[in-house]
Parts: structure tokens; C-alpha cells; sequence
């Protein structure tokens, strides 16, 4: 790999802070071992997890009232995967990237693929869009698309679906994610039935193409842009349509597309059970479907979510394989400093979640403890895992901050005197 940031100021900027963390991670250490835990397994285990960052991720989001972007952030896709380099590079743990067409269409997805592994990066799954319309297509998706009471319509979304697959099959990917924005905004506007039958015949046109390797993801969400009704809503919905689609068909969860207060760890424990976890789609939210960093509002609903991430694992060790991807909307922030948040609060949930005492919870469960099993669960929750973390990333060549070493280092003010034609375009220098 050609890194994209001099090697020597990340070891120059962990050197500095080596001692200091040794002595936290060896204190920690301590004081697992007083629970009977190995922080060294722990270590491993969070070395060895990962999870993929979604090309659009890396410039600055909005709303409908407007976007508010940065200087020197991309203005191509190869532009955003040098930020995802780097970002993988610092944090050592988001090796792989996933594409959105048309967003990131490519006349040569092959020279694509190479460029990315000219950056020490993979390609996770692809994404259909048939949210919105594109210039020149044929038919609207105004009403509809894989839904569409509209052939035209329908076909031409099926078409492009089926145009992402073999895309992926040329970028290494091994699923296709389908999240639709079809429903209704009045009472009467479509029949519930109908328009749940057109979404299956046209899925299992597109499940027909799909690769004997790989997965079809269906997402959920449960509004927006169809406020009255969204044909595939909740999980229910989902579950029914992937389990008719076939064994290659899973649902996939993104922790923003639920209504306030939802248990999405009791969701995610119950398509684990029929073997239809395929996914999650990391972010946070306050309201619905706000895409704020993993983690910033509710961390302990992330830690619930990987406690029962790792109970599926240690029951299905074998065939336990789900898709994970970071999906936020950077409005305000560095696009690159808040993936280096999420993804600090992804893993630190995944090793809390580890340090959980299985035999205290489970014997707790067992006698009907309701204190002691919450007790069980809040005691790892409340270990400050940071030293874990930041030693991790440091033994694979990464930094113990990121987000410090990111600003120390200047990448965003020298990539805004070399993207300066986009930022003068946008407004912003």
C-alpha cells in the first residue's frame, strides 16, 4: 500500500503516548484478570473484528433544508476513497468500502477494484438506488419503483438491481442491498397487498441473478419518503419477504429505520434465531432514521445490540456471518473525524460485550435474578475499554487517536488546496 499519511507520524505521535497507555492497559488488564478474563483474548478478538464504510459517507450530508459542505472534502469516488484509506488507515479497522449506483457508477469497475487495492482497501456490498429519479431514465420513480403499479416502472428497477450485481461481481462484493423508498402518502393511494406482491415478484426476479455466493439484504425502514405507508416497514415485513425470497435472501438492520424506543436487540435476537440476521447498517438516532454517529445518543443500545451479536456467534459459531457498514450523515462535523467516532463506539461495544460474565448471566437467567443478570450485563458495560481499543489499533499500525493525529497531521486543509475547484463551486472558500 502507498499510504496516503507518513507512517513515521503515526508511530512518532504513538510513541508519545506508548507509555501512558501501557500502563492503563496493564492496569486494566489487572483487573480482568481478577474476573478471570484475558485482555489479551479481548484484544484479538476486537483486532480481528471490522466493519465497512459506505462511499457517501465521506461528504458532508444535509436535509431538506439544506447542506452545509466542507473544504477539501471528495468530488469523486476516487477522491472518497482516499478519505476511506485513511480513515482505515488511522483506525485499522474498516478495510472495506460499499458502493451506491448510480452514486459511484464506473465505466471500469475492474480498474476500480484495482485502485481500491492500491489503497489496502476491499469492496463490502453493493446498493441499488431507486429512491429517486435519474437524468434520462425512462420512467418515474415518483409512484413507485419495484412496487410500481407501473410495468415500466418495475422492470426498469429490477434492470438496474440486476446492472449492481454484476457490477459487484467485478468489485469482489458478495451482496446486494435493497432498501426501496416505495409507499403512500394518502389513505387509498395503493393497496397494502398488491403493492407487497409487486415488491416479491420483482425481488425474486433480481434473487434469480443473484450468485450462488451471495446474499440479497433487504432493509427495512419504517417511514420516509412515504409517510402514510412504507411497503416493507419492520422487520415482520421483512422477515416475511426474505423467507420467501429463499435461503440466500436476509434481513438487514439499520439501527435508524425504527420508530422511538423500539427493542432493536429483541429484533436482532429473533432473526438470528431463523437465521436471517444478514446485517446492520450502524448509526444512531433521537427521532427516526437520523443517521447521527454510531453510538452518540444511546451507547448502551449499542452494547445491548452486540451483547446479543455475541451470544449469536457463541451459539452458531460456524455460519454467524453478518454484514456490518457504518451509514451516517455527517451535517456538521468532519466526515472522516466522525467515522473515526463510529467507529471507535462500534468496537468498544463489541468489547464490552465480550467482557459480559456468560455463566453469571446465564445463572442468573436461570433463577430468575432480574438484578443480578442486569448487574451482570451494566458491569461490563461500565469498563472503560479505551485502552483496548487504542493498543489494537496500535499493534496494527494505526493510531492511538485519531481523530488528534488527523488534525495534527493537516490532511483536510491540504486537501482543500487540492479539491479547491468543487469547494469554490460549492461556495464555501
Amino acid at each position: 500500500m502507498a499510504a496516503l499519511l507518513p507512517q513515521e507520524r503515526i508511530e512518532l505521535h504513538n510513541g508519545k503516548r506508548l507509555d501512558g497507555l501501557q500502563e492503563e492497559y496493564q492496569g486494566l488488564g489487572r483487573t480482568l484478570a481478577q474476573r478471570g478474563i484475558d485482555i489479551a483474548a479481548i484484544k484479538r478478538k476486537v483486532a480481528a473484528f471490522s466493519v465497512a464504510i459506505p462511499s457517501w459517507c465521506l461528504t458532508t450530508g444535509g436535509t431538506r433544508f439544506g447542506r452545509f459542505p466542507i473544504p477539501g472534502e471528495p468530488t469523486n469516488l476516487s477522491e472518497r476513497l482516499q478519505d476511506c484509506a485513511v480513515v482505515q488507515q488511522l483506525c485499522r479497522i474498516t478495510p472495506r468500502v460499499s458502493t451506491h449506483f448510480p452514486w459511484d457508477r464506473t465505466s471500469d469497475p475492474v480498474a476500480l477494484k484495482e485502485e481500491a487495492a492500491a489503497l489496502d482497501l476491499g469492496f463490502d456490498a453493493v446498493n441499488s438506488n431507486t429512491f429517486q429519479d435519474q437524468p434520462g431514465q425512462e420512467a418515474s420513480y415518483k409512484y413507485g419503483s419495484l412496487t410500481a403499479s407501473d410495468q415500466k416502472a418495475r422492470e426498469q428497477a429490477v434492470a438496474h438491481n440486476i446492472d449492481c450485481i454484476e457490477i459487484g461481481k467485478k468489485l469482489g462484493a458478495e451482496a446486494l442491498t435493497v432498501w426501496i423508498g416505495d409507499g403512500t402518502n394518502f389513505p387509498g393511494q395503493q393497496s397494502f397487498k398488491a403493492s407487497f406482491d409487486r415488491y416479491m415478484e420483482s425481488t425474486a426476479q433480481i434473487y434469480a441473478h443473484l450468485p450462488a455466493n451471495w446474499r440479497m439484504l433487504l432493509e427495512h425502514k419504517i417511514c420516509e419518503p412515504a409517510f402514510y405507508s412504507t411497503v416493507i416497514s419492520d422487520w415482520g415485513t421483512s422477515l416475511m419477504a426474505a423467507t420467501e425470497l429463499g435461503p440466500k435472501a436476509a434481513c438487514l438492520v439499520d439501527l435508524g429505520h425504527h420508530a422511538p424506543n423500539v427493542n432493536i436487540e429483541q429484533i436482532v435476537a429473533m432473526l438470528n434465531r431463523v437465521g436471517k440476521l444478514g446485517g446492520f447498517h450502524f448509526n444512531d438516532s433521537k427521532y427516526g432514521d437520523d443517521d447521527l454517529d454510531a453510538g452518540a445518543i444511546n451507547p448502551h443500545q449499542l452494547f445491548l445490540i452486540f451483547n446479543e451479536l455475541v451470544e449469536s456467534r457463541l451459539s452458531n459459531p460456524i455460519t454467524f456471518n453478518p454484514a456490518y457498514m457504518i451509514d451516517e450523515s455527517h451535517n456538521l462535523t468532519d466526515p472522516v473525524e466522525s467515522l473515526f467516532a463510529a467507529a471507535e463506539a462500534i468496537a468498544g461495544a463489541y468489547a464490552r460485550a465480550l467482557l459480559i460474565d456468560r455463566e453469571a448471566l446465564k445463572a442468573a437467567r436461570d433463577g430468575n435474578d432480574v438484578m443480578m443478570a442486569f448487574r451482570a450485563l451494566r458491569r461490563a458495560y461500565n469498563v472503560d475499554v479505551t485502552p483496548i481499543l487504542a493498543m489494537a489499533r496500535i499493534a496494527a499500525g494505526g493510531a492511538a487517536d485519531p481523530v488528534v493525529l488527523f488534525r495534527e497531521l493537516g490532511y483536510r486543509k491540504q486537501k482543500a488546496s487540492a479539491r479547491k475547484t468543487a469547494a469554490i463551486e460549492a461556495g464555501i472558500i
